[in-house]
């Protein structure tokens, strides 16, 4: 029998790319989802079998991995993650799973400042403790974050001072992603740092955008006080603001910051750039987007 790969959150960034890479290369793909609507359509068109499923569901996560080859989990930054990865690792160690790609964040940690980064590292320890295979992912921050948290008045309002960071593209983790999921052997066991191209603060990100686009981007620093206040504003709920305000004093600290090989080693390409990444998604900017990368 064919391998069977499964993807987990794939109509969020991560996972739809990974559909569709796998997809590209004829792979057999199961899309698990939280939802039908259009993107899960646009799924089943590229040949990826659709299914819905909540991941707090221990039956439906149970049919998820049944007859799987290895899998991609991910979880949004909500609460339930111990609990969701808990009921994945049961249901992957029951049906057999060789291997487990399981998306976690750079700042996982014990002694982390944000519930959902302490989460994630206990939620690795949960994934590592189970008889399946598993590669840890700890990507920085998203180069989607660049179009999420862009105002129309051509800022971005961040809390970040000085720090610095490579951003990394959703496309470019995917590809990562995808190559262990094919090749799962020789990643067992490791922990993967992902960045993108270059290391940047957000003065020199605001200036590759410009580039980019043809017109000015400034970044604007801003307190946590205001930035927690800007994502009440936006409808974000109080586990995330506490997240995002935590992360924002690591990325200060340099938790964020760093570059490596990764993703051209593993996945195959270069990282894209900022000023890459910007051009490609002009129209987000153009039409004043704010989608959100959770």
């Amino acid at each position: 029998m064919a391998d069977l790969f499964l993807v987990t959150g794939a109509t969020g960034k991560t996972g739809a790319y990974a559909v569709r890479q796998l997809r590209d290369r004829d792979a057999p793909v199961r899309a698990l989802v939280h939802r039908a609507d259009a993107r899960s359509a646009e799924l089943a068109a590229a040949g990826a079998e659709v299914m819905v499923a909540d991941l707090l569901d221990p039956a439906a996560v149970s049919a998820a991995t049944r007859d799987v080859t290895a899998a991609y989990f991910t979880y949004p930054i909500i609460p339930g993650l111990l609990e969701a990865t808990t009921i994945f690792a049961q249901a992957a160690a029951e049906a057999r799973v060789a291997a487990v790609v399981n998306m976690s964040q750079i700042s996982a940690r014990r002694e982390a400042g944000s519930h959902a980064a302490r989460q994630h590292w206990l939620a690795e320890r949960v994934l590592d403790w189970s008889p399946v295979a598993v590669t840890h992912l700890r990507p920085t921050f998203f180069a989607e974050w660049l179009i999420s948290f862009y105002q129309p008045d051509g800022t971005l309002r961040l809390p970040f001072g000085d720090g610095r960071h490579a951003p990394i593209a959703a496309e470019d983790q995917a590809r990562v992603i995808t190559a262990i999921l094919r090749e799962p052997a020789p990643h067992a066991g490791r922990v993967y740092r992902l960045f993108g191209h270059e290391e940047l603060n957000h003065h020199e990100i605001a200036a590759e955008m410009s580039a980019a686009l043809g017109r000015e981007v400034r970044y604007v620093p801003v307190s946590l006080d205001e930035f927690g206040e800007q994502l009440r504003d936006r409808g974000f709920g109080e586990h995330i603001i506490q997240h995002l305000r935590a992360v924002a004093v690591d990325y200060r600290n340099g938790v964020f910051a760093g570059t490596n090989d990764v993703v051209r080693t593993i996945g195959g390409t270069e990282p894209m750039s900022v000023r890459e990444f910007v051009t490609r998604n002009k129209q987000y900017y153009d039409d004043r987007s704010t989608t959100a990368v959770w």
